[in-house]
């Protein structure tokens, strides 16, 4: 037996993360059990876990999540261990696992402080210290911060302190010192960006021309407490006595780039021997435009992968482009050898037009590294902004380009990846390795819409849509934490309406539109669905607790503000079915789909106060449940009333509105027969292609499959010309596009004003082919019990897939054999699954590896 996979709140050893409570998890296998008989947690203050302040005794422990009942306090260690018995009689124990309190409700010691100029600063300060037993560091800086600490950089993280709406909420970030310091002198120091917050960046900003950064100088506070070797503190915090110099970043933002003059770079400038005399003395200020500040909730933003170009092109219009083969978010590190004053421009773009460079599609984004040499060798990469690209156009070198100089630096949240999937037919794995790259290059601290172009915001429609496969691909559950709070953090403030993207980066909601009001069905309800989507991936009741105002507050306000004196959700703007292709061309381009947006909002009502419903029965709040429950059932109600014949007629002839009828429950068990059959006469009306949006598609072949049309939902799957899957996999797309038709047939891009060929929505499919092409299907949170019913076809020769769950790996396949087909099923311990084959009934697998032929 062994046991692994320890994590606190999700998260291995969590570091002055944001932390009201403390959940444990861990990951148990066994080569002699098959069951958990008993479990112990101990926790102590120590190490050598001696000075226990936590024990559960041997009891019946969730591995999912076990809540500690302990009131934690701000700045502590603590450490634990599980020790899990089996039925075999075997049993183990965990390595010391650890998690430290940061602030919590203390306030940051120190002063804001800030350049006594405009121009982007290094700031330092040098101090003395001798035998540091531990060392912390308590910091916000913004826009953005890059810290080293005696000549080297802290940690592997970037773009710190994340993304957060900054009026309301700053983060503040720990970070271990001990091991960078030592006995005399040291130095920190820490290089400045604008950032999110000290440029342009919002939606606002692009479509309404009316949003200012949210302040206009750099603020840094930080508060470093050491502990010495007997015992004593010595806290050093930012005040007048910090000094600072201009830093050769000369301008940078999120959508702009980053231009470095290295000219102006300052050797050795973090190093404790440095001579900052000459430096100026910092400027004491107060932070307006600043909120709260808080623990961080953000995961890491890291290099998660590292590919090397596959070519180098020149281009008939005389261009060099460096072509890596994949789209990707982050930035190129490389090797410049050039004299003192050239200057290398390298722009950013997804694919190439006439076999030339082309970033038309970024809109007003320039997205550019320029870096101008100081005569010196040296590798550089930006440090304050990211791209969204496949091809990097490069000019200005006065010397050849070497293509291994040049190293793609692909940058996400630091999450672990859990899902993987593999078939026959390399077209298949195409497409489901499109979708974990668009979910890796738009999982930077916000779940994106696009990584590339002047937008790049936390849209919760595409968040909730993409959910569940999300939830299959990566352990996303931190990560999606801190993203409820972004929604948390202004819905609070507006009556429970969610808004279309968190956090907003508005100033004042009242300045902007209805359409920058939020509120809209299906983006609103990421508040409800995307906590009860981690409750039932990872079976921990702390997110619904957590989330539940949120939860509550947005089927609240629904119910109070925008309904009509039928029940149904007629009122305020609705995106609908976005950019399905049944809409109606006059208006916003058909971007809103054909499907009735009242029918589409009210369906989703049904469906958030069902799932609320759900979620207050889990909490054991039973009348809130029977509350959120008749509200589901009223609005099913209004829209059979509505909408529906009594033979199961939907009035609305749209394959979304089908869809949504079979997958949320709105039409009746007697009405399903006759819905998923006209279902199937839509598609073939459309000559079995899919005409769905936003809305429609991450549910479509669910709903054949569960209205057993799974070979029609094969059928859409493996169609290859336009609208489809394969379309785009044709096309050469190595991620998700936004559009069904973001590029044509004949290679041209078919727009720039919202094409985006990072966009990971219609990649919810990848859903699909977890659950019915390889049959994985929960059945208990967490997946303690979960089902294996495979829908085989024949257009496949072998499929399997592996997802590390919640209680260990779950392994699934099948391949084909004479006349048959050969299922393979590895369940992990303590866990039961089911498997149902055709034609035979139900076989219960306990832990191990089953090969059952059919």
């Amino acid at each position: 037996m062994k046991i692994f996979n320890c994590k606190t709140n999700r998260i291995t050893s969590p570091l002055g993360f944001a932390m009201d409570s403390a959940t444990l998890s861990w990951t148990t296998e066994s080569d002699v059990s098959q069951k958990q008989t008993k479990a112990r947690v101990l926790v102590a203050m120590d190490t050598a876990m001696t000075q226990i302040v936590y024990d559960s005794t041997e009891t019946d422990l969730s591995c999912t999540g076990v809540k500690l009942p302990l009131a934690l306090t701000p700045r502590t260690a603590y450490y634990w261990t599980v020790q899990v018995w089996g039925d075999g009689g075997d049993t183990a124990i965990s390595e010391v696992n650890y998690f430290e309190t940061g602030k919590r409700d203390e306030t940051l010691r120190g002063e804001w402080i800030t350049p006594p100029w405009t121009e982007h600063p290094y700031i330092r300060k040098s101090f003395q210290a001798t035998a540091v037993k531990k060392a912390r560091l308590y910091i916000i800086g913004l826009g953005l911060y890059y810290l080293e600490v005696n000549g080297k950089k802290v940690g592997n993280d970037f773009l710190a302190p994340g993304c957060t709406q900054i009026d309301r909420l700053g983060q503040i970030y720990t970070y271990d010192l001990t091991e960078y310091l030592r006995d005399g002198d040291n130095a920190l120091g820490v290089m400045m960006g604008n950032g999110w917050y000290k440029a342009t960046f919002g939606a606002s900003s692009v479509h309404l021309t009316k949003q200012t950064p949210f302040i206009d100088k750099f603020l840094l506070k930080a508060e470093l407490r050491l502990t010495l070797a007997d015992g004593t503190e010595q806290v050093i915090a930012t005040d007048e006595s910090w000094r600072c110099a201009p830093s050769p970043i000369v301008e940078d933002s999120i959508y702009g780039g980053e231009v470095y003059d290295a000219r102006l770079a300052i050797s050795h400038w973090s190093e404790p021997d440095f001579d900052d005399s000459n430096w100026d003395t910092v400027t004491v200020t107060t932070a307006e435009g600043v909120g709260t500040l808080a623990d961080r909730l953000s995961l890491p933003i890291v290099v998660k992968e590292r590919i090397k170009p596959v070519e180098i092109i020149h281009t008939p219009a005389n261009e060099t482009v460096i072509d890596l083969g994949q789209n990707m978010t982050g930035w190129l590190s490389f090797r410049v050898n050039e004299p003192a004053g050239t200057v290398i421009k390298l722009q950013h773009g997804e694919l190439l037009q006439d076999d030339c460079f082309y970033n038309e599609n970024l809109r007003s984004a320039k997205a550019e590294y320029v870096y101008i040499s100081d005569g010196n060798e040296a590798v550089v990469s930006p440090h304050f902004t990211f791209f969204g690209f496949r091809y990097v156009k490069i000019t200005g070198n006065t010397k050849p380009i070497d293509v291994n100089d040049f190293t793609g630096c692909v940058v996400y949240s630091d999450l672990d990846e859990t899902g993987f999937l593999t078939t026959s037919d390399p077209r298949i794995n195409r497409l489901y390795l499109n979708a974990k790259w668009s979910q890796k290059d738009n999982f930077l601290d916000l779940p994106t819409d696009c990584p590339q172009r002047d937008e790049r915001m936390g849209w919760t429609g595409d968040a909730q849509m993409f959910c569940k496969t999300a939830c299959y691909n990566m352990d996303t559950y931190a990560f999606y934490r801190k993203y409820l709070r972004d929604i948390w953090t202004e819905q609070k403030d507006f009556g429970g309406r969610v808004g279309h993207v968190a956090p907003s980066f508005f100033r004042n909601y009242d300045d902007f539109s209805d359409f920058w009001q939020g509120g809209s069905c299906a983006w609103g309800d990421a508040a409800v669905i995307i906590p009860w989507t981690l409750y039932e991936h990872f079976g921990d009741t702390a997110i619904l607790e957590e989330c539940y105002q949120s939860m509550t507050g947005w089927v609240d306000w629904i119910d109070r503000t925008v309904l009509n004196a039928d029940g149904l959700w007629e009122y305020g703007f609705k995106f609908g079915d976005w950019l399905a292709l049944d809409g109606d061309l006059s208006k916003n381009d058909g971007c809103y789909g054909g499907t009735d947006t009242t029918y589409v909002a009210s369906a989703y009502l049904k469906y958030s106060a069902q799932l609320v419903a759900k979620a207050a029965t889990v909490l054991g709040r039973t009348d809130d449940a029977a509350y959120y429950q008749a509200i589901s059932d009223r609005t099913k109600t209004a829209m059979q009333k509505a909408y529906f014949s009594a033979d199961g007629t939907i009035s609305i002839r749209t394959q979304t509105a089908h869809v949504l009828a079979l997958v949320f429950g709105l039409a009746t068990e007697e009405q399903r027969p006759a819905v998923g059959k006209a279902l199937i006469e839509l598609l073939k009306e459309s000559d079995m292609h899919l005409r769905t949006g936003f809305v429609g598609t991450p549910f479509l072949c669910q709903s054949l499959s569960d209205a057993g049309y799974s070979q029609a939902a094969y059928t859409l799957l493996f169609q290859d010309d336009f609208p489809s899957w394969l379309y785009e996999v044709k096309m050469g797309a190595t991620t998700i596009w936004e559009r069904w038709n973001s590029v044509l047939p004949d290679g041209k891009i078919s727009g720039t004003g919202m094409n985006s060929l990072n966009h990971y929505t219609y990649g919810s499919i990848v859903q699909w082919m977890y659950e019915h092409i390889c049959g994985l299907t929960l059945t208990s949170p967490g997946f303690k019990t979960f089902k294996i019913r495979p829908e085989f076809s024949s257009r496949f020769t072998s499929v399997s897939m592996r997802y590390d769950s919640p209680m260990g790996a779950i392994e699934t396949g099948w391949e084909q054999t004479d006349g048959g087909y050969t299922v393979t099923v590895t369940v992990p311990f303590d866990t039961t699954a089911v498997l149902e084959l055709p034609d035979k009934q139900p076989l219960t697998l306990s832990p191990g590896r089953h090969t059952i032929t059919v």
